[in-house]
């Protein structure tokens, strides 16, 4: 059990509410043109690149892609083509959520107030907010922050927009590198870690270990 009473239960979306497909993308792209052991390291590479672009000054998401698809083409030998770079982009609004997040996020609703902290645009998100079967009181962006993830300012910003301190909130997210190690840095002191296989975990920086979105309902007592 969590046994804690936020004023908010905040989210990361990609990854762990919504289902991040840039790894289907790039099979379905490049899947006939690579090995699969040469498509396992173009997929590991571009989740570093991405990661690695958004870590400086702000800016429009399709860049964030896009750059990593061409740093991650060079680095492969792979021929970089922009059109099928932007195909990465174009898919993000189309994902839908993990199979456990509508229910979850349903018996969540009943009780919280509901935040998305999501590093995305804002012309891309509301679709894949539309698709997680519950309401929503916020939805914060990296556009609207001037910042991405794991960055500290779209935390700070979210802080102020929503008018709480760090640790009257619990934040919940699948990726320790993007958001929970961050969130400990910041002093949100109340965490969930959904453990979606994206990423090792990491319990030193303080988080509750969860297997889905229902089973943190459960952890909240609905």
């Amino acid at each position: 059990m969590i046994d804690f009473e936020p004023k908010f239960i905040t989210f990361d979306c990609y990854g762990t509410l919504v289902n991040f497909r840039m790894a289907d993308t790039a099979r379905e792209i490049y899947g006939n043109r690579l090995r699969e052991d040469a498509m396992e390291s173009f997929i590991r590479l571009f989740a570093a690149y991405r990661r690695d672009e958004v870590l400086g000054a702000w800016k429009p998401y399709r860049d964030v892609v896009v750059n990593a698809v061409r740093r991650t083409c060079e680095r492969t030998g792979v021929p970089f083509i922009a059109g099928e770079a932007e195909q990465f982009y174009r898919a993000v609004p189309t994902w839908g959520p993990h199979p456990d997040v509508p229910e979850g996020l349903s018996r969540l609703a009943k009780k919280y107030k509901l935040v998305g902290l999501t590093n995305a645009d804002n012309s891309q998100i509301m679709s894949n907010i539309e698709k997680l079967g519950a309401p929503f009181h916020a939805v914060i962006t990296a556009e609207d922050a001037g910042a991405y993830k794991p960055r500290m300012q779209g935390f700070e910003y979210m802080f102020k927009k929503l008018n709480v301190q760090p640790h009257e909130i619990l934040h919940v997210s699948s990726s320790p590198r993007y958001d929970l190690m961050t969130a400990h840095d910041l002093g949100i002191v109340h965490k969930a870690y959904v453990m979606r296989g994206h990423e090792p975990e990491a319990p030193e920086y303080g988080y509750t270990p969860v297997r889905s979105i229902i089973e943190l309902a459960e952890h909240l007592g609905l």
